[in-house]
């Protein structure tokens, strides 16, 4: 019985010790996002499959994101006519509004920054895709050899939907780095976790030693 009430005190504890370092797996990508009713809807296709109408406005975001639930949306106003305002229609083409967000410096890969967001008005053939679209206003493009879209514009100058680890204070490190030789230790909700037991432990030993 006492093993048992030791192990149940143990469980929480240690829990609770390694709650506050807790990370969550992340992406480092292009998200692609459509405008619906004013809103921005995460894209169900990808930009090589999506064939969007004559004032259509798309949407790109880079930033590091755990899931489609999680990812950031682009930022800036969205709006056809402002975006397409000196682009006029023209027979035989069709006219796709573009956000281009490149996101924050926490987002960034190590050493690169991100140029300020920026809108385009692509002018294409009436069946183009959205990937032919970004490809007339802002090459160049970078794809990996699975068509991931990588680059836009350029950026970033390397990596493609990479995985880093997110703390819950929203710090980013590649999920391949090593941990510094000052955080490889156990912390000190752990060493106060295993103090208390220890000290319930020998309560309960000189409990049972006294009724003998």
């Amino acid at each position: 019985m006492i093993r048992r009430a030791l192990l149940l005190l143990l469980v929480p504890l240690l829990l609770c010790a390694g709650a506050g370092q807790a990370q969550a797996a992340g992406y480092r990508y292009w998200s692609f996002w459509e405008r619906d009713a004013g809103h921005w809807v995460y894209a169900t296709q990808g930009p090589s499959l999506a064939r969007p109408s004559d004032g259509d406005v798309q949407g790109f975001r880079f930033a590091v994101s755990e899931d489609s639930a999680d990812a950031a949306r682009p930022r800036g106003k969205a709006d056809f006519a402002t975006i397409c305002a000196k682009t006029p229609a023209r027979d035989g083409s069709k006219r796709v509004a573009l956000l281009l967000d490149f996101g924050t410096p926490s987002d960034a890969p190590e050493g690169e920054t991100p140029p300020a967001a920026r809108t385009a008005c692509a002018r294409v053939s009436p069946d183009a895709t959205t990937a032919e679209a970004l490809a007339a206003v802002a090459k160049p493009l970078r794809y990996d050899t699975n068509a991931l879209l990588c680059a836009i514009s350029g950026y970033p100058e390397q990596g493609c939907g990479e995985q880093v680890e997110q703390s819950r204070k929203g710090k980013q490190k590649p999920a391949a780095e090593k941990r510094n030789p000052s955080d490889g230790g156990p912390s000190l909700g752990l060493i106060a976790g295993i103090a208390v037991v220890a000290i319930l432990g020998g309560a309960a030993i000189w409990q049972v030693r006294r009724r003998g």
